[in-house]
Protein backbone atom coordinates (compact mmCIF):
# COMPACT_ATOMS: atom_id res chain seq x y z
CA UNK A 1 0.00 0.00 0.00
CA UNK A 2 2.23 2.77 -1.03
CA UNK A 3 -0.17 5.68 -0.68
CA UNK A 4 1.73 7.67 2.06
CA UNK A 5 -2.08 8.11 3.33
CA UNK A 6 -2.46 7.83 7.32
CA UNK A 7 -6.20 7.50 8.46
CA UNK A 8 -5.77 9.63 11.52
CA UNK A 9 -4.03 12.48 9.58
CA UNK A 10 -6.44 15.48 9.26
CA UNK A 11 -7.03 17.92 5.99
CA UNK A 12 -6.82 14.99 3.52
CA UNK A 13 -8.90 16.84 0.14
CA UNK A 14 -10.80 14.38 -1.45
CA UNK A 15 -14.45 13.67 -2.17
CA UNK A 16 -15.71 10.26 -1.46
CA UNK A 17 -14.52 6.53 -1.71
CA UNK A 18 -15.07 3.28 -3.57
CA UNK A 19 -14.17 -0.19 -2.99
CA UNK A 20 -14.05 -3.66 -4.42
CA UNK A 21 -15.11 -5.59 -1.90
CA UNK A 22 -14.32 -9.26 -2.00
CA UNK A 23 -16.49 -11.83 -0.55
CA UNK A 24 -14.27 -15.20 -0.94
CA UNK A 25 -13.41 -14.78 -4.22
CA UNK A 26 -16.75 -13.27 -5.83
CA UNK A 27 -17.06 -9.18 -6.17
CA UNK A 28 -20.25 -7.72 -4.16
CA UNK A 29 -22.02 -5.09 -6.83
CA UNK A 30 -24.30 -2.66 -6.49
CA UNK A 31 -26.62 -1.97 -9.52
CA UNK A 32 -27.15 2.05 -9.41
CA UNK A 33 -30.61 3.89 -9.24
CA UNK A 34 -31.94 4.19 -12.52
CA UNK A 35 -33.13 8.10 -12.18
CA UNK A 36 -32.12 11.49 -14.49
CA UNK A 37 -29.53 13.63 -12.14
CA UNK A 38 -26.93 11.08 -10.91
CA UNK A 39 -23.88 9.40 -12.71
CA UNK A 40 -24.15 6.43 -14.39
CA UNK A 41 -27.57 5.97 -13.80
CA UNK A 42 -28.61 1.78 -13.96
CA UNK A 43 -24.68 1.03 -13.73
CA UNK A 44 -23.07 -1.91 -12.38
CA UNK A 45 -20.98 -0.01 -9.09
CA UNK A 46 -19.27 -0.86 -5.68
CA UNK A 47 -20.09 0.30 -2.61
CA UNK A 48 -19.23 3.66 -1.60
CA UNK A 49 -19.99 7.40 -1.91
CA UNK A 50 -19.24 10.81 -1.10
CA UNK A 51 -17.35 12.41 1.82
CA UNK A 52 -19.58 14.06 5.07
CA UNK A 53 -17.75 16.94 7.35
CA UNK A 54 -14.27 15.97 7.78
CA UNK A 55 -14.51 12.20 7.47
CA UNK A 56 -11.21 10.55 6.54
CA UNK A 57 -11.33 8.38 3.51
CA UNK A 58 -11.84 5.20 5.78
CA UNK A 59 -14.41 6.57 7.70
CA UNK A 60 -16.28 7.88 4.31
CA UNK A 61 -16.28 4.21 3.47
CA UNK A 62 -16.92 2.86 6.68
CA UNK A 63 -19.79 4.79 6.80
CA UNK A 64 -20.89 4.20 3.48
CA UNK A 65 -20.38 0.58 3.47
CA UNK A 66 -22.62 0.37 6.56
CA UNK A 67 -25.53 2.35 4.81
CA UNK A 68 -25.36 0.82 1.81
CA UNK A 69 -24.73 -3.14 2.38
CA UNK A 70 -24.81 -3.48 6.44
CA UNK A 71 -21.19 -4.76 6.13
CA UNK A 72 -18.53 -3.25 8.92
CA UNK A 73 -15.50 -2.36 7.15
CA UNK A 74 -13.49 -3.02 10.08
CA UNK A 75 -14.09 -6.65 9.03
CA UNK A 76 -12.46 -6.50 5.78
CA UNK A 77 -8.69 -7.00 5.18
CA UNK A 78 -7.55 -4.42 3.78
CA UNK A 79 -5.32 -4.94 0.29
CA UNK A 80 -4.63 -2.00 -1.21
CA UNK A 81 -6.06 1.86 -1.48
CA UNK A 82 -4.99 4.99 -3.99
CA UNK A 83 -6.52 8.28 -4.58
CA UNK A 84 -7.63 8.77 -8.14
CA UNK A 85 -8.79 11.75 -9.80
CA UNK A 86 -12.82 11.92 -9.43
CA UNK A 87 -14.53 10.04 -12.46
CA UNK A 88 -17.49 12.47 -11.94
CA UNK A 89 -16.36 15.92 -11.90
CA UNK A 90 -13.18 17.70 -10.15
CA UNK A 91 -11.79 16.10 -7.14
CA UNK A 92 -10.14 13.31 -5.90
CA UNK A 93 -11.45 9.49 -4.84
CA UNK A 94 -10.11 7.03 -3.03
CA UNK A 95 -10.65 3.38 -4.36
CA UNK A 96 -9.92 0.76 -1.61
CA UNK A 97 -9.66 -3.15 -2.52
CA UNK A 98 -10.96 -4.89 0.72
CA UNK A 99 -11.47 -9.09 0.89
CA UNK A 100 -13.39 -10.43 3.69
CA UNK A 101 -15.03 -14.15 3.84
CA UNK A 102 -17.67 -15.90 2.06
CA UNK A 103 -19.69 -16.04 4.70
CA UNK A 104 -19.77 -12.32 4.98
CA UNK A 105 -22.51 -12.54 2.62
CA UNK A 106 -25.03 -13.31 4.83
CA UNK A 107 -24.53 -10.12 6.84
CA UNK A 108 -25.57 -8.26 3.89
CA UNK A 109 -28.46 -6.04 4.67
CA UNK A 110 -29.47 -4.35 1.64
CA UNK A 111 -30.08 -0.19 2.07
CA UNK A 112 -32.31 2.62 0.41
CA UNK A 113 -29.82 3.80 -2.22
CA UNK A 114 -29.20 1.49 -5.90
CA UNK A 115 -31.77 -1.19 -7.17
CA UNK A 116 -30.05 -4.16 -5.41
CA UNK A 117 -26.83 -5.95 -5.44
CA UNK A 118 -25.09 -9.43 -6.39
CA UNK A 119 -22.36 -11.27 -6.18
CA UNK A 120 -19.80 -11.43 -9.29
CA UNK A 121 -16.64 -12.88 -10.50
CA UNK A 122 -14.30 -9.94 -10.72
CA UNK A 123 -13.83 -10.68 -14.81
CA UNK A 124 -17.49 -10.55 -15.33
CA UNK A 125 -17.20 -7.27 -13.63
CA UNK A 126 -14.51 -6.38 -15.91
CA UNK A 127 -16.18 -7.72 -18.94
CA UNK A 128 -20.11 -5.76 -18.23
CA UNK A 129 -20.79 -2.83 -20.56
CA UNK A 130 -22.76 -1.51 -17.91
CA UNK A 131 -20.67 -1.27 -15.15
CA UNK A 132 -18.64 2.13 -14.21
CA UNK A 133 -15.75 2.41 -16.29
CA UNK A 134 -13.62 4.24 -14.05
CA UNK A 135 -14.33 1.74 -11.38
CA UNK A 136 -13.39 -1.14 -13.96
CA UNK A 137 -10.52 0.54 -15.01
CA UNK A 138 -9.00 0.44 -10.73
CA UNK A 139 -9.78 -2.70 -10.61
CA UNK A 140 -7.20 -3.79 -13.79
CA UNK A 141 -4.76 -1.72 -11.93
CA UNK A 142 -4.53 -3.28 -8.99
CA UNK A 143 -5.15 -7.07 -10.44
CA UNK A 144 -1.96 -5.99 -12.64
CA UNK A 145 0.33 -4.97 -9.56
Amino acid sequence: MATGYSPRRGGESFDGAKAALFLGSRLLVIRRDDRPGISFPGALDFPGGGREGAETPDETLAREMREEVGLEMARAEMLWRRPFDSATGPGKVWFFVLRMGSEAESAIRFGDEGQGWSLMAPEAFLAAPDAVPALQARLRLWQAL
